[in-house]
């Protein structure tokens, strides 16, 4: 018998279903696109169903709105002790709508946009769509004395710094990290927002994967660590990752000053009616009723990082991944295997048929690596892994 539910599903039930996680590749395993292989919680399958059966298809309703600001704002202030207004949690599409408007309202007209690389992917995009120009700077990488725990990676502040001063004034701050799965101590938020202070910049802070954060870890919002990082920031977060409603269209967009909010009463409007109903209900369900599921899924995700860590270390210890402590994404460097002059996610597709995603979209500092999607059942994640270590034996 299965230990959890979760390992019961297979790989040709998730291909049947047709997501894209599994149509795009369809002769390999899945393990690229932040999607889980999960379904939701069943809080969330019971209202979608109760608004479907109400026929709740209409244009976004003020009623859905509220319950949803509100339903965020309890569970902000349960997980993070973060003190939200409903009023300021605004219904956007997605995490990169809000970019877009944030690029476009908030951030000084023309000027770059600072990216610590490696990144999620379309931010390395989005802003070109805008007519901006982005600066990358690596993170720094440090590798404790005597700690086999693999590489950590920090804002490289000096590098920010310069940043600002090449023009650069909108920083886009990811927490938990994607791809590297860092969760930031407050101590490392509170000297990003020293300098982004010094320069009179702007900051918005990806917070889509706050909710998926492991034992020993803790999400703090970079607009509740002061004053003075409340009024640079405007927050992004969604239901989508902890509860697997990509295809909901719906997020959250948290202002945490008054003049950001003055603003979006002007311009706020034609984003907000984009959302679509039926994933204003999804979160609601999602913030307010699912914890229980949320809880037992991050248990499952850890076990699921235990299978690829001790995998890693009696097969293909050449292969470092940094250490995972929020969100289902791995991290892999694979510089210290020779490949033939392919990129790992090409060379394993094609070898294991297995794919990841490849570092080298994720900016510069990603080239050699690949990002593993630690979020299926554990089944199929350890066939992903045998193939992989056999492909690479």
């Amino acid at each position: 018998m299965s230990s959890h539910p979760f390992d019961d599903i297979t790989a040709d039930q998730l291909r049947a279903a047709g997501s894209m996680k599994w149509s795009a590749y369809p002769d390999t395993i899945g393990a690229w696109v932040a999607e889980m292989d999960f379904g939701t919680s069943p809080e969330v399958t019971t209202a979608l169903h109760d608004a479907v059966d109400r026929a709740l298809f209409g244009y976004l309703p003020q009623s859905l709105v509220t319950q949803m600001s509100e339903s965020y704002a309890r569970f902000a202030a349960e997980r993070y002790s973060w003190g939200v207004d409903p009023a300021r949690v605004r219904p956007v599409t997605d995490v990169l709508t809000a970019l877009e408007l944030v690029i476009t309202h908030y951030s000084r007209p023309g000027s770059p946009i600072i990216l610590p690389t490696p990144a999620y992917m379309p931010f390395l995009t989005v802003p070109g769509l805008l007519g901006r120009e982005i600066i990358q700077v690596p993170m720094a990488v440090t590798r404790p004395a005597g700690s086999s725990d693999g590489p950590r990676y920090t804002y490289d502040l000096d590098a920010i710094d310069a940043a600002f001063r090449a023009g650069g004034h909108l920083l886009v701050l990811c927490n938990p990290h994607n791809p590297i799965g860092r969760v930031l101590l407050p101590a490392e938020m509170q000297a990003i927002a020293e300098v982004v202070d010094r320069h009179g910049g702007r900051v918005f802070s990806d917070e889509i994967h706050a909710p998926l954060v492991y034992e020993g870890h803790r999400h703090v919002p970079y607009a509740s660590l002061s004053e003075t990082a409340a009024s640079h920031t405007i927050t992004a977060t969604s239901a989508s990752k902890a509860w697997n409603l990509p295809g909901m269209k719906c997020a959250q967009l948290v202002l945490s000053n008054d003049a950001d909010a003055k603003v979006w009463t002007s311009i706020g409007r034609p984003a907000e009616m984009q959302t679509a109903t039926l994933g204003l209900v999804a979160s609601s369900a999602a913030y307010a009723e699912s914890g229980a599921w949320l809880d037992d899924t991050l248990g499952y995700l850890r076990g699921n990082y235990r299978v690829l860590t001790d995998l890693l270390a009696a097969e293909l210890p050449q292969v470092e991944v940094a250490p995972l402590e929020g969100t289902y994404l791995a991290w892999l460097d694979f510089r210290a295997l020779d490949l033939g002059g392919l990129p790992p996610a090409a060379f394993l597709r094609t070898r294991a048929g297995v794919t990841l995603t490849d570092g080298a979209l994720c900016g510069m500092a990603g080239e050699g690596f690949a990002r593993l999607n630690l979020a299926t059942p554990r089944p199929i994640l350890t066939e992903a892994l045998t193939r992989i270590a056999a492909s690479l034996a």
